[in-house]
């Protein structure tokens, strides 16, 4: 995979014990990385870095803030990553109403943590910092959001996006300026995705994790926003991308120290209620409620993105629409409640995408 652009490399993953961190963690184990991760204490005991056993699979595996300097910089100084992807942060909108503060200081802080590191530590050559389909100034447009639109964000999640964004930026112009690659060696690129779905996640208040909690439970599903349509897609479509990116930093730096959008085929743009309705009929039992409530707290009911540049410049393209998506999802469910470790069936759907049909 990849060209075997990370085999033997060191590579430091920043919120590994989270949805999307875990996964790219086991990616990067699978294709020979010496994987240190860097994070909080998992959110849940049935995610999927408990549920695959990731800890053991590891170069070094550490709890850390990325709010906190001082330890990100000393574990970057021993254990001398090559490359970092950037995952860590509060990735909720609605906590980020209730969290306001630790939400920038999250998303805002703890990714200007990572970027001083980089420009401080000479082992680290290359930066992926994933950001949010979020950064971007929504005004519910019919057409996806180019990588060039402006940065925005109502509430304070968005918001805290596209701060990062404009952080990122401009560190790479003043700092990891491409055009000077040659003095300074550093390669940074920042990657925006839309929403994503797979197993292992229970974060709360998502709607996937909602669902499959409800279904368990025996409850109806309590759908609050049933007509926001969202960029679904599998966990593994942004992934490929983010690893896509890092490969090609690594071979390229100056080509593609720039930002990408990752997002889903067309067809894969649904309403919630639609998604909702596709896994309880895939799954095989649950029913659905309209929860919608006109005094909830604001959220964006269109978000489309524009993915012209990442086909372009890196022949990538999301492989899975959304039925399989959910498929793939659903399946992961149902094996945790049978399986022990998930590291095998995660590598199997790995496997499954990297090499589809």
């Amino acid at each position: 995979m990849y060209n075997d652009a990370y085999k033997g490399k060191t590579v430091l993953v920043t919120g590994h014990t989270g949805f999307k961190g875990s996964w790219l963690a086991i990616w990067l184990t699978m294709m020979g990385a010496k994987v240190v991760g860097y994070a909080l204490e998992p959110y849940s005991k049935k995610g999927n870095y408990c549920a695959s056993h990731l800890y053991e699979h590891l170069h070094a595996d550490l709890r850390g803030d990325v709010r906190d300097l001082d330890t990100l910089s000393a574990a970057i100084e021993k254990y001398r990553p090559e490359i970092v992807f950037h995952l860590a942060a509060q990735a909720l909108v609605r906590t980020s109403y209730e969290q306001p503060k630790t939400t920038f200081e999250t998303n805002i802080m703890g990714s200007l943590n990572v970027l001083e590191c980089v420009r401080k530590h000479d082992c680290l050559r290359t930066a992926v910092m994933i950001t949010s389909d979020k950064c971007y100034e929504n005004r519910e447009q019919i057409w996806g959001y180019k990588e060039t639109d402006r940065m925005g964000g109502e509430d304070p999640y968005s918001a805290s996006k596209g701060c990062a964004e404009l952080m990122i930026h401009a560190y790479r112009q003043s700092y990891f300026n491409p055009a000077r690659y040659a003095e300074h060696g550093k390669a940074v690129a920042s990657v925006r995705a839309g929403n994503v779905i797979g197993g292992g996640d229970w974060s709360a208040n998502r709607i996937i994790p909602d669902c499959i909690r409800s279904i368990e439970e025996g409850k109806p599903i309590q759908v609050r926003n049933p007509k926001a349509t969202r960029p679904w897609e599998h966990v593994l479509e942004p992934l490929s991308g983010y690893l896509r990116v890092g490969q090609r930093l690594m071979e390229d730096p100056v080509k593609y120290a720039t930002c990408f959008n990752f997002g889903p085929q067309l067809k894969a743009n649904k309403t919630v209620m639609e998604v909702v309705q596709t896994l309880v009929e895939y799954y095989g039992k649950g029913s659905v409620v309209d929860a919608s409530d006109p005094n909830a707290m604001h959220e964006n009911t269109l978000l489309n993105l524009d993915v012209t540049k990442a086909y372009t410049m890196l022949r990538w393209e999301a492989r899975w629409g959304l039925q399989e998506a959910v498929h793939k999802t659903v399946d992961w469910y149902k094996e945790a409640l049978t399986t022990s470790d998930m590291y095998d069936f995660c590598v199997k759907q790995i496997n499954e995408h990297s090499v589809p049909g």
